[in-house]
């Protein structure tokens, strides 16, 4: 939902001719995200605030073998309900005035809102339960485990469409990548085995949506639907006919361990999501790091962006446009399918059919709401990981949401982040528009 108004830019008087007309400038006002803010905040008056149990939540952050100790925190449910329905009310009125003035709403605003919102319903819903004491630092830990391959996924968007392509097959570029990964590491016994199939099984993805949209001008959506289509049936099929006759052969790859860092993983909350990863976990840090760099620090990342905004005036000054395309497009799906090993090798001990359940889809939504940003979508990544963490920690807890509502958590987070929260966004202007060098 959005508004246009004129206004004027400028008085552009002289005093020796008079008044001169002045120059006028539109602004798009987008109303989605004040609207949103203010049902969400009629919900926290409502439940959190109005319907909380009286009871207190205790979090728990560090345990007795971690070096610094923190005492519990222990949150009544009433005075925090209203706490933070008032904080919600206050960047309501922000989010309308900053509207008004500017036509959006500020990204650091709607992270801020959410944050909030979502400490406000941990608080209510564990008070709800009136269990003992919820472990804080594993709910976080948890997330950063859930939410690694669609940070790795979201991170193929980023490069993907910085360039100008649009990656909506990262959906089947991680399910290639765990299928590999759990077929390669089975029969050969090498978990290394398993991680470079899936890189190649995921670049392989890209190749064909490359080849297509690049080259024979294909609409880059169609071929990214079709692509996931295809890689979820022909792993279904190799599933059923290959994997499940033998699966002690073909579908029981080994493990990467976790690599604990003596003193500095026993350091609360931040120690078990640094220092205690997987390869796979420590490189997705890395991965971050280095996009985020190499695209807003380096002549090769401005190039890209170049491409990706205006190409024909990139290639105007000698950048070659389709080899920039594609082997973004490429890098993109040798990263995904890294995430897509993450399911075989790390986080499940098989492969089992569309296993990847649709975080392809939610990883390209943390692309929109990290604004196309390396660092935003790994942020967007953690909150929807951690909604998919909340729904098995409260499911176990026995909250009173129902059952229903906790497993479609994590996709009711991402429609309300990309419909209500994520206000104004523009990603590169090319994007999705295919290339003729004439």
């Amino acid at each position: 939902m959005s508004t246009t108004v004129t206004v004027p830019s400028g008085s552009g008087a002289s005093p020796a001719a008079g008044p001169a007309p002045q120059p006028q400038r539109e602004i798009v006002r987008h109303w989605a995200t004040p609207i949103t803010f203010a049902v969400l905040t009629v919900i926290s008056l409502l439940v959190f605030a109005l319907g909380a149990s009286g009871e207190s939540a205790t979090f728990r952050i560090s345990t007795e073998a971690d070096a610094v100790q923190i005492p519990d925190i222990v949150a009544p449910t009433v005075p925090v309900g209203w706490i933070i329905t008032l904080l919600l009310a206050a960047l309501t009125v922000w989010g309308l005035l900053s509207v008004r003035r500017r036509g959006t709403v500020p990204g650091w605003g709607s992270a801020a809102f959410a944050v909030l919102f979502v400490a406000g319903f941990l608080v209510w819903v564990v008070g709800a339960a009136n269990t003992t004491t919820v472990f804080l630092t594993g709910l976080i830990a948890g997330a950063f485990v859930l939410a690694v391959p669609l940070i790795f996924g979201s991170m193929a968007g980023v490069l993907s469409e910085r360039a100008g392509v649009v990656n909506i097959a990262i959906e089947g570029q991680l399910l290639a990548g765990a299928f590999t990964a759990a077929v390669t590491g089975s029969v050969t016994g090498s978990v290394w085995a398993g991680l470079l199939a899936a890189v190649v099984a995921g670049a392989l993805v890209s190749a064909l949506l490359a080849v297509f949209s690049i080259r024979y001008l294909v609409n880059q959506v169609i071929v990214g639907v079709v692509l996931n289509v295809l890689v979820a049936g022909l792993t279904s099929f190799l599933f059923s006919t290959l994997l499940s006759s033998d699966s002690s052969r073909f579908n029981s790859p080994p493990h990467f361990e976790s690599i604990r860092i003596p003193v500095l993983a026993d350091i609360p909350v931040i120690g078990p999501i640094l220092f205690d990863q997987t390869v796979l976990g420590y490189g997705m840090y890395l991965i971050v790091a280095a996009l985020y760099v190499g695209l807003f620090r380096t002549r090769w990342g401005l190039r890209v962006r170049a491409v990706g905004e205006h190409p024909k005036a990139a290639d105007t000054v000698g950048i070659n446009v389709l080899r920039t395309r594609y082997v973004n497009v490429l890098l993109a799906g040798a990263i995904a399918g890294m995430g897509g090993a993450f399911f075989t090798l790390v986080n499940s001990s098989s492969f089992s059919k569309e296993m990847t359940a649709g975080q392809g889809f939610i990883a390209l939504a943390a692309v929109i709401f990290g604004r196309w940003n390396p660092i935003g979508a790994f942020f967007a990544a953690l909150l929807f990981g951690f909604a998919t963490n909340m729904q098995f920690v409260l499911a176990i807890l026995g909250t009173p949401v129902p059952s229903q509502f906790m497993a479609m958590l994590p996709y009711l987070v991402t429609i309300l982040v990309v419909a209500g929260l994520v206000g104004r966004s523009r990603g590169p202007a090319a994007a999705g528009t295919p290339y003729v060098k004439e």
